[in-house]
Protein backbone atom coordinates (compact mmCIF):
# COMPACT_ATOMS: atom_id res chain seq x y z
CA UNK A 1 0.00 0.00 0.00
CA UNK A 2 1.45 3.14 -0.84
CA UNK A 3 1.95 5.69 2.11
CA UNK A 4 -0.24 8.45 1.98
CA UNK A 5 2.31 11.16 2.62
CA UNK A 6 6.34 9.92 2.43
CA UNK A 7 9.02 11.44 4.75
CA UNK A 8 10.23 13.73 2.30
CA UNK A 9 7.00 15.02 1.27
CA UNK A 10 6.01 15.86 4.38
CA UNK A 11 9.47 17.79 5.41
CA UNK A 12 9.14 19.49 1.60
CA UNK A 13 5.46 20.70 2.38
CA UNK A 14 5.81 21.99 5.88
CA UNK A 15 9.01 23.59 5.53
CA UNK A 16 7.74 27.56 5.18
CA UNK A 17 3.98 26.50 6.66
CA UNK A 18 2.03 27.90 9.72
CA UNK A 19 2.97 24.74 11.38
CA UNK A 20 6.54 25.28 11.46
CA UNK A 21 6.46 29.03 12.25
CA UNK A 22 4.67 27.82 15.48
CA UNK A 23 6.33 25.11 15.83
CA UNK A 24 9.38 28.36 16.14
CA UNK A 25 7.90 30.25 18.18
CA UNK A 26 6.61 27.97 20.97
CA UNK A 27 10.53 26.61 20.94
CA UNK A 28 11.77 30.47 21.28
CA UNK A 29 9.03 30.84 24.13
CA UNK A 30 9.91 27.96 25.94
CA UNK A 31 13.87 29.15 25.87
CA UNK A 32 14.58 26.30 23.33
CA UNK A 33 15.51 27.76 20.01
CA UNK A 34 19.22 28.06 20.20
CA UNK A 35 20.05 31.86 19.41
CA UNK A 36 21.92 32.61 16.32
CA UNK A 37 25.29 34.11 16.78
CA UNK A 38 25.72 38.00 15.55
CA UNK A 39 28.85 39.02 14.26
CA UNK A 40 30.11 41.62 16.09
CA UNK A 41 29.60 45.18 14.36
CA UNK A 42 32.24 46.79 12.91
CA UNK A 43 35.74 45.69 13.66
CA UNK A 44 36.54 44.58 16.99
CA UNK A 45 39.53 46.40 18.80
CA UNK A 46 41.19 44.13 21.97
CA UNK A 47 43.71 45.93 24.81
CA UNK A 48 44.60 45.77 28.09
CA UNK A 49 42.27 48.66 29.36
CA UNK A 50 41.14 48.37 32.52
CA UNK A 51 37.48 47.03 32.12
CA UNK A 52 34.58 46.45 35.02
CA UNK A 53 32.96 43.13 35.61
CA UNK A 54 29.60 42.90 35.14
CA UNK A 55 29.20 41.47 38.73
CA UNK A 56 30.62 42.71 42.27
CA UNK A 57 33.93 40.98 42.74
CA UNK A 58 35.85 39.68 45.56
CA UNK A 59 38.98 39.18 43.58
CA UNK A 60 41.29 41.64 40.79
CA UNK A 61 44.24 39.74 41.33
CA UNK A 62 45.68 36.13 41.24
CA UNK A 63 49.29 34.61 42.09
CA UNK A 64 49.39 31.09 41.18
CA UNK A 65 52.32 28.58 42.86
CA UNK A 66 51.78 26.02 40.16
CA UNK A 67 53.93 22.85 41.28
CA UNK A 68 54.14 21.25 37.97
CA UNK A 69 54.43 17.05 38.19
CA UNK A 70 51.89 16.29 40.81
CA UNK A 71 52.40 17.10 44.50
CA UNK A 72 51.47 13.90 47.05
CA UNK A 73 48.27 14.82 48.81
CA UNK A 74 48.30 11.77 50.54
CA UNK A 75 51.55 12.68 52.53
CA UNK A 76 50.86 16.63 52.07
CA UNK A 77 47.21 17.25 52.81
CA UNK A 78 44.59 14.36 53.07
CA UNK A 79 45.94 12.19 55.84
CA UNK A 80 44.38 8.03 56.21
CA UNK A 81 45.58 6.94 58.98
CA UNK A 82 43.85 3.66 58.07
CA UNK A 83 46.29 2.65 55.51
CA UNK A 84 48.84 2.38 58.27
CA UNK A 85 47.63 -1.42 58.75
CA UNK A 86 47.48 -2.59 55.35
CA UNK A 87 51.10 -0.78 54.55
CA UNK A 88 53.36 -3.51 51.89
CA UNK A 89 49.66 -5.19 51.17
CA UNK A 90 47.83 -5.79 47.92
CA UNK A 91 45.66 -3.23 47.35
CA UNK A 92 41.89 -4.50 47.22
CA UNK A 93 40.48 -2.65 44.51
CA UNK A 94 41.21 -1.55 41.22
CA UNK A 95 43.87 0.81 40.29
CA UNK A 96 44.69 2.15 36.79
CA UNK A 97 48.57 3.02 36.50
CA UNK A 98 50.22 5.18 34.26
CA UNK A 99 53.41 3.32 34.45
CA UNK A 100 52.58 0.07 34.12
CA UNK A 101 56.32 -1.29 34.14
CA UNK A 102 57.31 -0.10 37.57
CA UNK A 103 53.38 -0.68 38.59
CA UNK A 104 52.88 -2.50 42.14
CA UNK A 105 50.05 -3.09 43.44
CA UNK A 106 51.61 -2.81 47.65
CA UNK A 107 49.69 -0.23 49.70
CA UNK A 108 52.00 2.85 50.50
CA UNK A 109 50.69 4.16 53.49
CA UNK A 110 52.61 7.83 54.16
CA UNK A 111 55.76 7.43 56.28
CA UNK A 112 55.09 11.13 57.08
CA UNK A 113 53.04 12.53 60.56
CA UNK A 114 49.88 14.74 60.29
CA UNK A 115 48.65 16.97 62.70
CA UNK A 116 46.13 19.04 63.42
CA UNK A 117 46.69 23.23 62.58
CA UNK A 118 45.33 26.32 63.28
CA UNK A 119 41.96 27.15 65.25
CA UNK A 120 40.43 25.79 62.14
CA UNK A 121 42.02 22.11 62.85
CA UNK A 122 42.91 21.09 59.55
CA UNK A 123 45.69 17.84 59.74
CA UNK A 124 48.63 18.76 57.64
CA UNK A 125 51.55 16.51 56.96
CA UNK A 126 54.69 17.85 59.37
CA UNK A 127 56.50 18.83 55.90
CA UNK A 128 54.35 21.89 55.41
CA UNK A 129 55.37 23.94 59.19
CA UNK A 130 54.85 26.97 56.91
CA UNK A 131 51.86 26.71 55.78
CA UNK A 132 50.54 24.98 58.92
CA UNK A 133 51.37 29.25 60.49
CA UNK A 134 48.42 30.44 57.82
CA UNK A 135 46.53 27.34 57.66
CA UNK A 136 43.34 29.79 59.05
CA UNK A 137 43.91 31.68 55.86
CA UNK A 138 43.31 28.92 53.44
CA UNK A 139 40.56 27.06 51.47
CA UNK A 140 41.87 23.27 51.47
CA UNK A 141 40.18 21.12 48.58
CA UNK A 142 40.78 17.41 48.87
CA UNK A 143 38.43 16.78 46.31
CA UNK A 144 39.98 17.64 42.92
CA UNK A 145 39.22 15.96 40.00
CA UNK A 146 39.99 16.20 36.12
CA UNK A 147 39.96 12.68 35.77
CA UNK A 148 42.94 11.85 32.94
CA UNK A 149 46.19 10.59 34.07
CA UNK A 150 48.78 12.24 31.93
CA UNK A 151 50.64 15.16 32.78
CA UNK A 152 50.05 17.51 30.12
CA UNK A 153 46.26 16.54 29.14
CA UNK A 154 45.44 17.26 33.47
CA UNK A 155 47.65 20.92 33.60
CA UNK A 156 45.76 21.33 30.26
CA UNK A 157 42.47 21.01 32.03
CA UNK A 158 43.55 23.39 35.25
CA UNK A 159 45.43 25.73 32.95
CA UNK A 160 43.21 25.98 30.54
CA UNK A 161 39.42 24.38 30.83
CA UNK A 162 40.01 21.75 28.73
CA UNK A 163 42.05 18.07 27.60
CA UNK A 164 43.05 19.66 23.97
CA UNK A 165 46.22 22.10 23.62
CA UNK A 166 46.15 25.08 22.02
CA UNK A 167 43.33 27.18 24.77
CA UNK A 168 43.73 30.05 26.27
CA UNK A 169 45.17 29.87 29.55
CA UNK A 170 43.54 31.23 32.74
CA UNK A 171 46.17 34.14 32.95
CA UNK A 172 44.77 35.16 29.42
CA UNK A 173 41.14 34.72 29.59
CA UNK A 174 41.50 37.36 32.82
CA UNK A 175 43.82 39.75 30.57
CA UNK A 176 40.81 39.71 27.94
CA UNK A 177 38.07 39.78 30.63
CA UNK A 178 39.62 42.42 32.99
CA UNK A 179 42.42 44.16 31.22
CA UNK A 180 45.08 45.52 33.16
CA UNK A 181 45.49 48.01 35.72
CA UNK A 182 49.11 49.28 34.61
CA UNK A 183 50.35 50.23 31.92
CA UNK A 184 54.07 50.11 32.47
CA UNK A 185 53.74 46.24 32.95
CA UNK A 186 52.52 43.37 31.72
CA UNK A 187 49.06 42.12 32.94
CA UNK A 188 50.30 38.33 32.67
CA UNK A 189 53.42 37.31 33.78
CA UNK A 190 55.19 33.91 33.97
CA UNK A 191 58.02 33.50 36.44
CA UNK A 192 60.34 30.55 35.44
CA UNK A 193 62.91 28.32 37.74
CA UNK A 194 66.78 29.21 37.05
CA UNK A 195 67.27 25.99 36.61
CA UNK A 196 65.01 25.69 33.29
CA UNK A 197 61.71 25.51 31.76
CA UNK A 198 58.54 23.81 33.13
CA UNK A 199 57.81 20.69 31.21
CA UNK A 200 55.44 21.55 28.31
CA UNK A 201 56.80 25.43 28.26
CA UNK A 202 55.00 28.13 26.93
CA UNK A 203 51.79 25.49 27.17
CA UNK A 204 51.74 27.48 30.50
CA UNK A 205 51.73 30.67 29.47
CA UNK A 206 49.93 30.59 26.04
CA UNK A 207 46.98 32.73 24.80
CA UNK A 208 46.03 30.24 22.55
CA UNK A 209 43.08 31.32 20.21
CA UNK A 210 42.74 35.01 21.78
CA UNK A 211 44.45 37.59 20.48
CA UNK A 212 48.53 37.39 21.36
CA UNK A 213 48.56 40.64 23.61
CA UNK A 214 46.66 38.85 26.21
CA UNK A 215 49.64 36.10 26.03
CA UNK A 216 51.80 36.22 29.20
CA UNK A 217 55.28 37.21 29.53
CA UNK A 218 58.08 35.09 30.68
CA UNK A 219 59.98 36.33 33.17
CA UNK A 220 63.58 34.77 33.63
CA UNK A 221 64.48 33.91 37.28
CA UNK A 222 68.08 35.16 36.85
CA UNK A 223 69.33 38.35 34.59
CA UNK A 224 68.36 39.38 32.16
CA UNK A 225 65.34 38.42 33.62
CA UNK A 226 63.57 39.89 30.52
CA UNK A 227 65.27 39.08 27.34
CA UNK A 228 65.79 41.94 24.71
CA UNK A 229 64.60 44.03 26.88
CA UNK A 230 67.41 46.92 27.04
CA UNK A 231 68.38 49.09 23.66
CA UNK A 232 71.85 48.54 22.47
CA UNK A 233 74.29 51.46 23.89
CA UNK A 234 74.41 53.55 20.94
CA UNK A 235 70.64 53.78 21.02
CA UNK A 236 70.35 54.94 24.24
CA UNK A 237 68.63 58.20 25.49
CA UNK A 238 67.52 60.58 22.81
CA UNK A 239 68.20 58.17 19.81
CA UNK A 240 66.54 55.44 21.00
CA UNK A 241 62.94 57.66 21.43
CA UNK A 242 63.37 59.49 18.07
CA UNK A 243 63.53 56.11 16.81
CA UNK A 244 60.48 54.62 18.85
CA UNK A 245 58.42 57.80 17.43
CA UNK A 246 59.56 56.90 13.73
CA UNK A 247 58.90 53.33 14.36
CA UNK A 248 55.29 54.27 15.86
CA UNK A 249 54.17 56.56 12.71
CA UNK A 250 55.42 53.47 10.50
CA UNK A 251 53.34 50.98 12.80
CA UNK A 252 50.02 53.25 13.00
CA UNK A 253 50.32 53.65 8.99
CA UNK A 254 50.84 50.01 8.73
CA UNK A 255 47.74 49.48 10.83
CA UNK A 256 45.30 51.89 9.19
CA UNK A 257 45.66 50.36 6.03
CA UNK A 258 45.24 46.60 8.18
CA UNK A 259 42.62 47.41 10.17
CA UNK A 260 41.23 44.62 11.70
CA UNK A 261 44.52 42.46 12.22
CA UNK A 262 44.72 41.27 15.68
CA UNK A 263 47.84 40.17 15.57
CA UNK A 264 49.24 43.54 13.85
CA UNK A 265 47.76 45.49 16.48
CA UNK A 266 49.37 43.01 19.47
CA UNK A 267 52.64 43.47 18.33
CA UNK A 268 52.52 47.35 17.63
CA UNK A 269 51.18 47.01 21.50
CA UNK A 270 54.02 44.97 22.72
CA UNK A 271 56.55 46.99 20.99
CA UNK A 272 55.28 49.84 23.02
CA UNK A 273 54.51 48.10 26.06
CA UNK A 274 58.09 46.82 26.06
CA UNK A 275 59.63 50.46 25.49
CA UNK A 276 58.05 51.68 28.95
CA UNK A 277 59.12 48.29 30.63
CA UNK A 278 62.52 49.55 30.02
CA UNK A 279 61.82 51.45 33.73
CA UNK A 280 58.87 50.25 35.38
CA UNK A 281 60.00 46.36 34.90
CA UNK A 282 63.18 47.01 36.47
CA UNK A 283 61.70 48.95 39.25
CA UNK A 284 59.27 45.93 39.92
CA UNK A 285 62.12 43.17 39.44
CA UNK A 286 64.47 44.76 41.54
CA UNK A 287 64.06 43.78 45.50
CA UNK A 288 67.27 45.16 46.76
CA UNK A 289 65.01 48.19 48.54
CA UNK A 290 62.79 45.13 50.21
CA UNK A 291 63.81 45.49 54.21
CA UNK A 292 65.69 42.71 55.80
CA UNK A 293 62.69 41.93 57.41
CA UNK A 294 60.88 40.90 54.62
CA UNK A 295 63.50 39.12 52.81
CA UNK A 296 63.90 36.46 55.80
CA UNK A 297 59.94 36.33 55.76
CA UNK A 298 60.50 34.86 52.46
CA UNK A 299 63.50 32.76 53.30
CA UNK A 300 65.68 35.03 50.97
CA UNK A 301 68.64 34.66 53.53
CA UNK A 302 68.55 30.84 53.27
CA UNK A 303 70.10 28.87 50.42
CA UNK A 304 67.02 26.01 50.07
CA UNK A 305 64.78 28.76 49.71
CA UNK A 306 66.46 31.88 47.97
CA UNK A 307 65.18 31.50 44.59
CA UNK A 308 61.96 30.56 45.36
CA UNK A 309 61.20 33.52 47.69
CA UNK A 310 62.58 35.53 45.41
CA UNK A 311 60.50 34.99 42.87
CA UNK A 312 57.30 35.00 45.54
CA UNK A 313 58.12 38.25 46.78
CA UNK A 314 58.72 39.69 43.09
CA UNK A 315 55.04 38.47 42.27
CA UNK A 316 53.79 40.32 45.40
CA UNK A 317 55.62 43.23 44.18
CA UNK A 318 54.11 43.07 40.62
CA UNK A 319 50.73 42.34 41.74
CA UNK A 320 51.18 45.41 43.80
CA UNK A 321 51.84 47.32 40.66
CA UNK A 322 48.79 46.25 39.00
CA UNK A 323 50.33 43.09 37.12
CA UNK A 324 46.68 41.26 36.88
CA UNK A 325 47.72 37.52 37.26
CA UNK A 326 51.79 35.65 37.92
CA UNK A 327 52.46 31.84 37.91
CA UNK A 328 55.59 30.79 39.37
CA UNK A 329 56.67 27.51 37.97
CA UNK A 330 59.31 25.13 39.02
CA UNK A 331 61.89 23.36 36.15
CA UNK A 332 60.33 20.52 34.24
CA UNK A 333 57.77 18.54 36.59
CA UNK A 334 60.10 17.87 39.87
CA UNK A 335 57.38 17.23 41.86
CA UNK A 336 56.63 14.08 39.43
CA UNK A 337 58.22 11.65 42.28
CA UNK A 338 57.50 8.19 40.83
CA UNK A 339 61.25 7.06 43.02
CA UNK A 340 62.79 8.15 45.86
CA UNK A 341 59.65 9.90 47.24
CA UNK A 342 60.95 9.77 51.00
CA UNK A 343 63.81 11.58 50.88
CA UNK A 344 62.72 13.76 47.11
CA UNK A 345 59.10 14.94 48.83
CA UNK A 346 60.59 16.67 51.85
CA UNK A 347 63.56 18.42 49.59
CA UNK A 348 60.71 19.92 47.32
CA UNK A 349 58.33 21.34 50.59
CA UNK A 350 61.14 22.41 52.10
CA UNK A 351 61.86 24.92 49.21
CA UNK A 352 58.48 26.09 48.81
CA UNK A 353 56.67 26.16 51.74
CA UNK A 354 58.16 29.11 53.80
CA UNK A 355 58.01 31.32 50.81
CA UNK A 356 54.71 30.45 49.67
CA UNK A 357 53.38 30.87 53.50
CA UNK A 358 55.38 34.43 53.55
CA UNK A 359 53.63 35.01 50.28
CA UNK A 360 50.01 35.07 52.27
CA UNK A 361 51.41 36.74 55.16
CA UNK A 362 52.79 39.60 53.77
CA UNK A 363 49.76 39.84 51.42
CA UNK A 364 47.57 40.19 54.23
CA UNK A 365 49.56 42.70 56.16
CA UNK A 366 49.67 45.04 53.20
CA UNK A 367 46.21 44.67 53.09
CA UNK A 368 46.23 43.06 49.84
CA UNK A 369 45.08 39.68 50.75
CA UNK A 370 40.92 39.99 50.41
CA UNK A 371 41.71 41.44 46.91
CA UNK A 372 44.13 38.76 45.47
CA UNK A 373 43.83 34.62 45.23
CA UNK A 374 47.02 33.06 45.77
CA UNK A 375 46.58 29.06 44.84
CA UNK A 376 49.04 26.39 45.37
CA UNK A 377 48.74 23.01 43.41
CA UNK A 378 50.19 20.82 40.73
CA UNK A 379 48.03 18.78 37.78
CA UNK A 380 47.37 15.60 39.99
CA UNK A 381 47.97 13.95 43.01
CA UNK A 382 49.80 10.38 43.29
CA UNK A 383 48.06 6.99 44.07
CA UNK A 384 47.91 5.01 47.60
CA UNK A 385 50.54 2.34 46.12
CA UNK A 386 53.62 1.93 46.02
CA UNK A 387 55.92 2.14 42.33
CA UNK A 388 59.33 1.33 41.89
CA UNK A 389 59.55 -1.29 44.49
CA UNK A 390 63.34 -1.82 44.45
CA UNK A 391 63.72 -1.01 48.26
CA UNK A 392 62.15 1.38 50.79
CA UNK A 393 64.61 4.21 49.61
CA UNK A 394 63.42 3.92 45.88
CA UNK A 395 59.94 4.05 46.80
CA UNK A 396 57.85 6.56 45.02
CA UNK A 397 54.01 6.98 43.68
CA UNK A 398 52.32 7.16 40.17
CA UNK A 399 50.08 9.41 38.89
CA UNK A 400 46.12 10.11 40.24
CA UNK A 401 43.75 12.75 39.12
CA UNK A 402 40.54 10.90 40.25
CA UNK A 403 40.96 12.76 43.67
CA UNK A 404 43.71 14.97 44.90
CA UNK A 405 44.49 18.62 46.85
CA UNK A 406 45.40 22.11 46.44
CA UNK A 407 44.89 25.05 48.40
CA UNK A 408 43.77 28.99 47.81
CA UNK A 409 44.01 31.75 49.90
CA UNK A 410 42.64 35.35 49.73
CA UNK A 411 40.63 37.19 46.91
CA UNK A 412 37.06 35.60 48.62
CA UNK A 413 37.71 32.31 49.22
CA UNK A 414 36.88 30.97 52.68
CA UNK A 415 39.13 31.35 55.71
CA UNK A 416 40.31 27.89 57.80
CA UNK A 417 38.05 25.28 55.41
CA UNK A 418 38.78 21.72 54.25
CA UNK A 419 36.39 20.90 51.14
CA UNK A 420 35.34 17.56 49.87
CA UNK A 421 36.76 14.35 50.80
CA UNK A 422 38.04 11.52 48.99
CA UNK A 423 37.82 7.69 49.25
CA UNK A 424 39.81 5.79 52.69
CA UNK A 425 43.03 5.07 50.29
CA UNK A 426 43.11 8.94 48.41
CA UNK A 427 42.57 7.43 45.36
CA UNK A 428 39.13 8.54 44.36
CA UNK A 429 37.23 11.69 45.05
CA UNK A 430 33.67 10.92 46.94
CA UNK A 431 32.21 13.77 48.60
CA UNK A 432 31.59 17.72 47.61
CA UNK A 433 33.96 16.94 44.28
CA UNK A 434 35.42 19.93 42.82
CA UNK A 435 36.02 19.30 38.55
CA UNK A 436 38.41 21.58 36.78
CA UNK A 437 35.57 23.47 35.50
CA UNK A 438 34.21 23.78 38.38
CA UNK A 439 37.37 25.27 40.04
CA UNK A 440 37.10 28.12 36.89
CA UNK A 441 33.74 28.27 37.44
CA UNK A 442 33.89 29.47 41.24
CA UNK A 443 37.40 31.92 39.92
CA UNK A 444 35.56 33.09 37.36
CA UNK A 445 32.48 34.46 39.53
CA UNK A 446 34.90 35.78 42.24
CA UNK A 447 36.76 37.95 40.01
CA UNK A 448 32.92 39.05 38.67
CA UNK A 449 31.70 36.84 35.84
CA UNK A 450 29.59 34.01 35.10
CA UNK A 451 31.54 31.59 33.47
CA UNK A 452 29.84 31.01 30.61
CA UNK A 453 29.08 34.22 29.66
CA UNK A 454 32.39 35.54 29.59
CA UNK A 455 32.93 34.33 25.80
CA UNK A 456 35.30 34.93 22.74
CA UNK A 457 33.40 34.65 19.29
CA UNK A 458 35.93 32.87 17.14
CA UNK A 459 34.66 30.70 13.53
CA UNK A 460 31.08 31.55 14.26
CA UNK A 461 31.31 29.80 17.91
CA UNK A 462 31.09 31.40 21.37
CA UNK A 463 33.94 29.93 22.99
CA UNK A 464 34.66 30.03 26.88
CA UNK A 465 37.14 29.03 29.53
CA UNK A 466 34.45 26.02 31.15
CA UNK A 467 32.93 25.20 27.30
CA UNK A 468 29.85 22.95 27.18
CA UNK A 469 31.02 21.41 30.19
CA UNK A 470 28.30 21.46 33.68
CA UNK A 471 30.07 23.63 35.25
CA UNK A 472 29.17 25.16 38.78
CA UNK A 473 30.13 27.76 40.85
CA UNK A 474 31.19 25.93 44.16
CA UNK A 475 29.02 28.03 46.70
CA UNK A 476 30.61 26.31 49.62
CA UNK A 477 34.15 27.70 48.81
CA UNK A 478 33.08 31.34 49.13
CA UNK A 479 33.16 33.37 51.91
Amino acid sequence: MKPFCSRRHFLKASSFSLSSLALACLLRDEGLLAAPIKPPLGPQKFDLSPKVPPLVPTAKAMISLFMMGGPSHIDLFDPKPGMAKYDGQPFPGDIKYDNAAEASSKVFASPFKFDKRGQCGTELSELLPHLAEIVDEITLIRSMKTGVNNHLESLLALNSGTFRGGQPSLGSWLGYALGSETRDLPAYVAMTDPRGLPQFASQHWTSGWLPSIYQGTQVRAKEPRILNLDPSDHLLGAAQARQLQFIQGLNQEHLTEHSGELDLEARIASYELAARMQVSAKEALDISKETEATRKLYGIDVEATRDYGTRCLIARRLVERGVRFVQVLNVGQSWDHHGGLIKALPNSCNAVDKPAAALVKDLKTLGLLDTTVVHWGGEMGRLPVLQNDTGREKVGRDHNTHGFSMWLAGGGFKRGYAHGETDEWGHKAVKDVVNHYDYHATLLRLFGFEHDKLTYQRNGQELSLTGKQNARVVQELIA
